[in-house]
């Protein structure tokens, strides 16, 4: 069974910053079913993870959470150790950052085998931008662009949980639009485009938009008969079919 909540972006109260994610962080609380539920922190490898989570903790421990980070920097880590960490957790929230970098070092050691474990556990996945997006078949990723603003997006491969891409930040990042469009090209499945505040919530095979601003919407993007669709997904307050969502 995956739960998931997948969020396109937005403010989470670093310092300087508005905090903009309430209502989605609280639903990803609400949707673990407890009432005090364990939250594992996952940031990608960066010199700023202490400060990431020093963020999260302010977050989740207002929401009633105990929440501890498992930070990226190990470069042996203890297999058995990550299964027990990550498999004891009641929610995994992954924070955004360098998804490239992030997935690769899951993959080295072993880290994307343990959360497609949790996947099929009840366990609510979830995260923002990079966080969001790892989850799926495939991402739109500005990993490239970190190192060089003029090196173009990227399709990089993820956990494979949702048999779609995934897009953050639509609509505030102007030039995802068109490499979007270009992406999916090479995609033979559909696009989910998150705009920030807007995430999307998963379970089973069941689907729906929650948003943390009225106006946050997210798109359902794909080519048919050599003509590049782009549709506003219909935001209900109940769960509609997966597999209608993911059908051109």
């Amino acid at each position: 069974m995956v739960k998931l909540i997948a969020i396109g972006g937005g403010e989470n109260g670093r310092p300087g910053t508005k905090y903009e994610t309430r209502q989605i962080d609280e639903e990803i609380v609400r949707f673990s079913g407890k009432n005090h539920p364990k939250v594992l922190f996952i940031p990608p490898p960066s010199q700023f993870q202490e400060d990431y989570f020093k963020v999260m903790q302010k977050v989740f421990v207002r929401l009633g959470c105990d929440i501890s980070p498992l930070y990226l920097s190990n470069p042996n880590p203890n297999k058995r150790e990550l299964e027990e960490t990550v498999l004891g957790a009641d929610i995994i929230y992954v924070g955004g950052g360098n998804t490239l970098k992030m997935l690769k070092y899951w993959r080295k050691h072993g880290i994307d085998k343990i959360l497609q474990k949790a996947a099929k556990k009840d366990i609510v996945l979830s995260g923002l931008s990079a966080g969001a997006i790892c989850w799926f078949k495939y991402a739109q990723s500005d990993s490239w662009k970190m190192t060089n603003p003029e090196n173009p997006y990227i399709r990089v491969h993820g956990l494979d949980l949702i048999q779609a891409l995934c897009a953050p930040h639509f609509t505030r990042e102007k030039d995802r639009y068109s490499d979007l469009r270009d992406i999916m090209k090479r995609s033979t499945g559909v696009g989910i485009a998150l705009e920030d505040c807007c995430a999307v919530e998963i379970i089973n095979r069941e689907y729906r938009l929650i948003t943390s601003k009225p106006d946050a919407q997210a798109y359902k993007v794909y080519w048919k008969n050599n003509k590049y669709h782009q549709e506003t997904i219909e935001k209900k307050k109940t769960f509609s079919p997966l597999d209608e969502l993911l059908r051109k």
